[in-house]
């Protein structure tokens, strides 16, 4: 359970919200909604209790938890490095280190003598806490959470310094899951499952029975699991809570809108009447106090309305106008790439000519991430070697947001992205990316996953790159800014290579070629293939 009370919320001189109170009690699925920047990321920090400082917010009034909090951040990277998947996942019930200590017991039962003596000694009292604890079947529980979000056992045996950044955030989804913890604060938990984990998401959260927040921009998620909404209305400072399912909440905000509207035309006739009532009565001096008070009163009618709710600004974007290039901006022969003894793919061959169109298509795993890594300089490949065209300039937007430097700030990030860009130009293109201000001045660490992605895409617009690397570009975004990138992805003249689950993207990319990974079998796109991106 989770108590708020006259809670505000502020991020820098902006101020999010005011006297807001509301509880979180078992039973209660919320959604948490509102345009990217108003803060619900912020807010489930400060809910979850690991605000820090140095992320430049503030708030003030009372939060008050009980039970266990199960809280799952947009880039989770918890945990130490060198502890495999497999028990970072256990040891949210604390069997994890119980699973190692009866494995290393019975390595060392072999060794003979006192040495095995004392590891039997060792692997009954381990295995009496173990079973306590819920034992084999809370262990198969755990695996069975694992396998849905497409967690085999090669991945879960992995130490997690070695996983991709998807990979790490459903091992944390796949702890809290398992924890048992009493409310879950999730934030975007679809990100990076493909279609039939979500699908197996959202039947896990209709039968959870505690406490759970959740921010999603996956509307059949919220649909089928929501039935209380917070809307967070930055422009107001509140959050209007909706006692109600998903559905009914839409038309009730939608029928708020309307009174809202009415009202105010109601009062701004009355008051615009009394005014001119007003205006009549101040020409002569014996009217003059009734004149006033007749305007005092219009004054306060005005200010005793309630706001129409702002319509939500939307980052105007646009991707660049490409820079001159070659015939073949990038061409790649015989790459591969291993970690250990893992292979992720191999004899991968790849020509981009000058205003391709590709789709990268594989399950979770193959190798894609990996792949536009290696073809955007990041990362090395193990075999092969990759000719960069005459004048190419890649445009890399990594789904981790690792090309952001988050101890820069905004600005300072924009400035990196093209050599010629001066500040004042900068912050005009930043202000349509809707970071206004003091925006600009604040560390890229402190800003939300939406903030990040729109701060990313941002830095594409000033790069004049001719070659796009897009891993996710949708991810994170409300509905709003999404539909804005896909128009500018449809517009863009220079080459794009795309790895997304996002049918729509996809569509707007109308790709002219898909490879498949591992195998890096290469097809023309066929409208068949769209079938697979949900999957993939």
């Amino acid at each position: 359970m989770i108590a708020v009370s006259g809670f505000e919320l502020s991020v820098g001189p902006r101020t999010l919200m005011t006297d807001v109170s509301f509880r979180i009690e078992r039973g209660d699925k919320i959604g948490l909604v509102g345009r990217n920047g108003a803060g619900k990321t912020t807010m489930t920090k400060v809910l979850a209790g690991i605000s820090d400082d140095r992320d430049g917010h503030t708030f003030s009034g009372k939060v008050e938890r009980s039970g266990e909090i199960g809280y799952l951040p947009q880039d989770p990277r918890s945990g130490d490095p060198k502890q495999t998947a497999r028990r970072r996942i256990l040891d949210a019930r604390g069997l994890g280190e119980l699973v190692e200590g009866m494995r290393l017991a019975t390595e060392q039962m072999g060794e003979g003598g006192t040495v095995a003596d004392d590891a039997m000694r060792r692997y009954s009292r381990l295995e009496d806490r173990f079973l306590a604890l819920g034992g084999y079947a809370a262990e198969a529980e755990g695996a069975a959470i694992a396998s849905n979000l497409q967690l085999p056992d090669r991945i879960l045996d992995q130490q997690l310094e070695t996983l991709s950044g998807g990979q790490r955030r459903r091992i944390e989804l796949a702890r809290i899951l398992f924890s048992g913890a009493d409310t879950m604060l999730l934030d975007e938990p679809t990100n990076h499952l493909d279609a039939d984990s979500v699908t197996w998401l959202r039947e896990f959260l209709k039968g959870y029975q505690g406490g759970l927040l959740i921010i999603s921009h996956d509307v059949q998620l919220v649909e089928e699991t929501v039935n209380r909404v917070f809307y967070l209305d930055a422009n107001r400072q509140v959050i209007d809570i909706y006692n109600m399912s998903w559905k009914l909440y839409l038309r009730q905000r939608e029928a708020d809108a309307e009174r809202r509207k009415r009202e105010r035309a109601n009062v701004e006739k009355a008051a615009s009447q009394l005014e001119m009532q007003a205006a009549k009565m101040g020409a002569k001096a014996s009217k003059a106090v009734a004149s006033k008070q007749m305007a005092k009163r219009a004054e306060r009618m005005r200010s005793g309305l309630e706001d129409e709710r702002a319509v939500d600004r939307v980052a105007k974007l646009r991707f660049p106008k490409p820079a001159p290039v070659g015939k073949t901006p990038i061409m790649a022969r015989d790459l591969s790439k291993s970690y250990g003894s893992l292979e992720i793919f191999t004899a991968v061959d790849l020509a981009v000519d000058r205003g391709s169109r590709v789709v990268i298509l594989g399950l979770n795993g193959a190798g894609k991430t990996t792949l536009l890594r290696i073809l955007a300089g990041v990362s090395q490949s193990d075999t092969g070697e990759i000719d960069r065209g005459h004048g190419l300039k890649v445009g890399y937007y990594a789904q981790e947001h690792e090309t952001l430097d988050v101890e820069r700030s905004v600005l300072s990030n924009m400035l990196s992205a093209s050599p010629d860009i001066t500040s004042t130009e900068a912050r005009r293109v930043l202000g349509s990316f809707l970071f206004t201000g003091d925006d600009a001045d604040k560390p890229a660490r402190v800003l939300s996953g939406g903030e990040k992605t729109r701060l990313s895409l941002a830095m594409l617009v000033v790069s004049s790159a001719n070659l796009l690397l897009l891993d996710e570009p949708t991810n994170n975004l409300d509905p709003a800014s999404r539909e804005e990138i896909l128009g500018a992805l449809g517009a863009y003249e220079g080459a794009v290579i795309l790895v997304s689950h996002d049918e729509g993207a996809v569509e707007a990319l109308d790709p002219e070629r898909v490879l498949i990974m591992p195998d890096g079998t290469e097809d023309l796109w066929s409208p068949e293939y769209l079938d697979l991106i949900g999957l993939a």
